[in-house]
């Protein structure tokens, strides 16, 4: 497809955080189709994620998030391969939005962390959040502990 338009590759990145490049490269390898766009930019984040699983995770950051209650919430140990990307926003973000995940959800595990539907986009997993984050930073990222608190 040669007819591709900036409003539909700002549009795509804006919803998937996904680099302008992929953005461009999933619509023109869906010939335009917005929802088979996002499917190959999630296809590709699984891709990378899964090429930089098996690399050690070093750094990473401690987030926690206490809902507005007062009466329950969740720190999480969040770690990535170097100091560099931890301190990014983006990751930053990531880890503040697994918290919340794990206040809302209580997870006993994980792996159920992981499975379960992301709670501000139930088409989504925490996993594909992680892996999305993993092809936009370029490093391994793994959620090592955590715990929920409650009153």
């Amino acid at each position: 497809m040669t007819n591709i338009s900036i409003d539909q590759i700002k549009k795509l990145r804006e919803e998937t955080r996904a680099s302008l490049a992929d953005c461009r490269k999933a619509i023109e390898e869906s010939n335009g189709d917005y929802g088979k766009a996002i499917e190959w930019l999630k296809k590709r984040g699984a891709e990378i994620a899964e090429k930089k699983a098996g690399r050690e995770t070093k750094a990473g950051i401690v987030d926690t998030y206490i809902h507005h209650t007062l009466t329950s919430g969740a720190t999480v140990a969040l770690t990535c391969e170097t100091d560099f990307v931890a301190r990014t926003s983006e990751f930053k973000n990531l880890a503040h939005e697994i918290a919340q995940q794990i206040t809302a959800t209580n997870p006993d595990s994980i792996q159920t962390l992981l499975d379960s539907p992301w709670i501000r986009d139930e088409e989504k997993s925490i996993s594909d959040l992680i892996n999305e984050t993993i092809a936009k930073l370029g490093e391994n990222i793994e959620v090592k502990e955590f715990k929920r608190f409650e009153t």
